[in-house]
């Protein structure tokens, strides 16, 4: 038998509770992010036994030939309509969050696209944009046939298009959180601010806006982060054809259909560090003051 003192015996449960999370992420996240590094600094095809180590070849390679970071431009797209998302969702949660007629009805119609499986989600949107589609004959209907494209096909406003798609579909996710933290707001604030005869928006800005600022903060890095990483409604809709290709879906083309596993990874790497950059930004301009 053991003889532990209390102070031991504290330590002893918190390392007992931490070992098997500690292990899953040393495991599932901290190991393969060592193998993506050592990979980025190899030649590795995906199937020969031995990884060739070739320094920062694959690195240098990408500074050099700036085309094979162009799909990383198509993220501009995805993070300006995440701003545009983002707006609408703090809007609508607060419209929700005061006293509208149904606004839980609301609230589901606006979360119900979050919650279908992003496959059937983009082959609706392919189906909607498809010539003499669903949208052509709404603008038809209405008069505004001039305004009709060939939306997967035309440069200029296929990834206009798929950003819609992606804002209908995480409109309602964002929704979810502003509206949470909207009511962990004391009513009793607004009834103060009313009684000294603020209006509706100097409410909103003086006391909405700072109680909610780590949130829209923590919302701006998803937003970011997703831009990044956007895949599975350009890989459906339009499988990257017309200047829709992202970055996330350049890597993979590189590792799967040429055999370029170092490359990929280095690419991957590439990404990871504009996360970790933008990340800190975050941090500091978002910074919970004491």
């Amino acid at each position: 038998m053991f003889n532990f003192s209390l102070r031991q015996q504290q330590r002893l449960i918190v390392f007992a509770f931490l070992a098997i999370p500690l292990s899953l992420l040393f495991t599932f996240s901290y190991y393969p992010a060592s193998q993506l590094f050592y990979m980025s600094v190899t030649d590795w095809d995906g199937y020969a036994p031995v990884k060739n180590f070739i320094g920062l070849e694959n690195y240098t390679y990408l500074w050099e030939d700036p085309e094979q970071l162009n799909p990383m431009l198509v993220s501009l797209y995805y993070f300006a309509g995440a701003v545009i998302q983002l707006s609408l969702s703090l809007w609508f949660a607060v419209l929700v969050n005061s006293k509208l007629a149904g606004r839980n009805l609301f609230k589901t119609l606006l979360f119900v696209p979050f919650v279908l499986n992003a496959v059937a989600a983009s082959m609706v949107f392919q189906i909607f944009y498809q010539v003499d589609g669903a949208l052509d004959s709404f603008l038809s209907a209405i008069g505004l046939e001039s305004l009709i494209r060939p939306w997967l096909m035309d440069s200029d406003v296929v990834n206009w298009a798929l950003v819609a798609a992606s804002i209908w579909r995480y409109l309602g996710f964002n929704l979810i959180l502003f509206f949470g933290v909207l009511q962990s707001i004391p009513q009793d604030q607004y009834e103060a601010a009313q009684i000294e005869g603020a209006n509706e928006w100097q409410q909103f800005r003086l006391i909405t806006l700072p109680s909610i600022k780590l949130v829209i903060g923590l919302q701006v890095l998803l937003a970011f982060v997703g831009s990044l990483s956007s895949f599975e409604i350009p890989m459906i809709i339009t499988k990257g054809a017309n200047g829709t290709k992202t970055f996330v879906m350049a890597t993979l083309e590189t590792a799967f259909n040429f055999n370029d596993f170092g490359m990929a990874s280095t690419m991957a790497v590439l990404l990871l560090m504009i996360v970790i950059m933008f990340m800190i930004l975050q941090k500091v301009l978002f910074k919970e003051e004491k």
